[in-house]
């Protein structure tokens, strides 16, 4: 995850200058999906993983992290899942259309037709989280993932601006 570029200040005449020490590898990453429920107050499920370049470790999210994170939104929400995402490439493989055709009674997918983030919810989440990290001048990447979860767990306490991303989309909830 690289954080947009922010504005800083400095004296008349000098460019303020940033040092940061590290060796600047490794990357975290975010999966998450926002659950609305009519009546009920707003949720976001999601999970961060650090990645160091160790080689026992996954570079991001697989096809079982986004079944298990489907499995927990359907525990935590308690009921039928009507799923709407993005066209990721790790959205498209076989064992996820293959969990999806098994569960068809509790989930129901709609892709989301290419190029179309604006009608995502959890890209609305994604970029205030992000916009909070452009001044960050972390030394190592455990302080970004601790930044990364700190913004999303407050995120979770405002379902309020979780439902003002639904609203972003130009969507809403029907019966």
């Amino acid at each position: 995850m690289t954080p947009p570029r922010a504005r800083t200040w400095g004296r008349k005449g000098c460019t303020p200058v940033v040092r940061v020490r590290g060796r600047g590898s490794g990357r975290v990453s975010m999966v998450g999906m926002s659950c609305y429920k009519l009546g009920e107050r707003s949720r976001l499920i999601y999970a961060v993983r650090e990645y160091t370049g160790r080689k026992d470790q996954p570079k991001g999210f697989g096809w079982r992290d986004f079944r298990d994170l489907l499995v927990r939104a359907r525990v935590q929400h308690g009921g039928p899942i009507v799923l709407v995402w993005d066209n990721v490439r790790i959205h498209l493989t076989a064992p996820l259309r293959a969990f999806f055709a098994a569960n068809t009674g509790w989930l129901t997918v709609f892709q989301l037709p290419t190029y179309t983030a604006d009608l995502n919810p959890t890209e609305g989440v994604w970029s205030l989280v992000k916009r909070d990290l452009g001044n960050l001048a972390a030394a190592y990447l455990s302080q970004i993932t601790r930044a990364v979860k700190r913004k999303l767990k407050t995120l979770q306490n405002w379902p309020q601006v979780i439902n003002g991303c639904l609203s972003g989309t130009g969507l809403g909830l029907e019966n």
